[in-house]
């Protein structure tokens, strides 16, 4: 069988034709691609059997491929030193080393607890009947200050006056002259920088201890003098928060023939010089007791045998329909708010004061002297 040699289109022989295909390997044009079957050939750069390249005319400058696993980076030919995969080290604070110092490792004690200071507020209220902490006030006033050096519960540590007003203080008889030995004559404005200069204080100040009282001890001492005084009154304040309020019904139920005064530890003053020159010496001449809760001291002094009648302004009976002789507790709610739902519903009785035209209400203190008033025209 003899062996035809077949010719292409241009009479070329297969001979011709392999080699024309190997002259052309060496050639890459620009549509010269590697086919499917073959990705490899054509490519000018060759690989390595893990993948990576080898060829050095390509740039060896490092850069990140956020695709390709720490494992791969590391089994390059040329491996670069990983960035931002260190973890930082915390490091340790040391105290400031000034200049000339040795630094000392130095072991830091335990923190230690800061101290509770207890506040006496916070103390009384564990009690039914609280008595606060003795503090120091400046009382000024003519009136206040004769009532207060009178009055022998008072401790005087500081006493300051004019040449005028120190005259007018020997001249009353319920002073004790060895609490007039400890007076200072200084002048109006050394009492001015002591008190204040807004403070009408008539050339005459003292420095004293706030007075303490226990309800408990109160109404103990009430009960005592009942048989001598059937008919007793107490005021009780619901958060009446003005001192100049509170100080004017201290002078109403001084002048009234009241026992005591009583007001919640909380939002309620304490005893200040502003309340003595308003109460004009009734400070010291009735008690003015703090209770931690007004609700229990309200109970307590129910246990004594007082009826508690409060006053509200849309109370559905009037004061003067209720029966105010024997043992009786006037509870006074503060200016807008009134009695509180506890303190109302803790009285035996609710009453209003007759009023006509536009005006709703009363202030306090003009309120409690009514009132005052009223029981005492009741009992005469």
């Amino acid at each position: 069988m003899s062996k035809h040699r077949h010719t292409g289109p241009h009479g070329g022989g297969s001979k011709d034709r392999s080699q024309g295909a190997h002259s052309n390997q060496g050639r890459r044009g620009p549509d010269r691609r590697p086919t499917k079957a073959h990705p490899d050939k054509g490519r000018s750069d060759k690989r390595r059997p893990d993948g990576a390249r080898t060829d050095k005319t390509r740039s060896e400058k490092p850069r990140f491929d956020s695709g390709r696993s720490d494992k791969a980076r590391a089994d390059t030919a040329r491996p670069r030193k990983p960035r931002f995969d260190k973890p930082r080290a915390e490091k340790p604070r040391a105290e400031p080393v000034r200049a000339g110092q040795v630094r000392t490792e130095q072991v830091r004690p335990a923190p230690r607890p800061a101290p509770r200071i207890e506040h006496p507020r916070e103390a009384a209220r564990e009690h039914e009947s609280p008595s606060r902490r003795m503090g120091e006030v400046w009382i000024y006033g003519h009136h206040p200050v004769a009532a207060a050096l009178a009055n022998p519960d008072r401790k005087i540590l500081r006493v300051v006056a004019t040449t005028e007003a120190a005259a007018k203080l020997s001249a009353e008889s319920t002073i004790p002259p060895r609490t007039l030995a400890q007076l200072n004559s200084v002048s109006r404005r050394d009492i001015d920088a002591l008190v204040g200069e807004d403070a009408v204080h008539q050339g005459v100040a003292i420095l004293t201890h706030t007075l303490d009282y226990d309800l408990q001890d109160v109404l103990e001492r009430i009960a005592q003098q009942t048989e001598a005084k059937p008919n007793t009154c107490i005021v009780v304040l619901d958060q009446v928060t003005d001192p100049h309020n509170v100080g004017a019904i201290l002078r109403s139920a001084a002048a009234f023939g009241a026992a005591a005064v009583v007001a919640p530890d909380r939002h309620a003053p304490d005893e200040t010089g502003t309340m003595a020159k308003s109460a004009s010496g009734a400070l010291d001449k009735i008690p003015y007791v703090k209770a931690g809760n007004l609700v229990r001291a309200l109970e307590l002094i129910k246990e004594h045998q007082f009826w508690l009648v409060g006053l509200a302004a849309d109370a559905p009976q009037q004061l003067a329909k209720i029966k105010l002789d024997g043992r009786i507790a006037l509870v006074m709610g503060a200016e807008g708010e009134g009695l509180r739902r506890l303190v109302r519903e803790t009285c035996d009785h609710v009453a209003r004061l007759p009023m006509n035209g536009d005006m709703e209400s009363l202030n306090v203190s003009n309120a409690a002297a009514v009132a005052l008033y009223e029981r005492a025209r009741q009992i005469s």
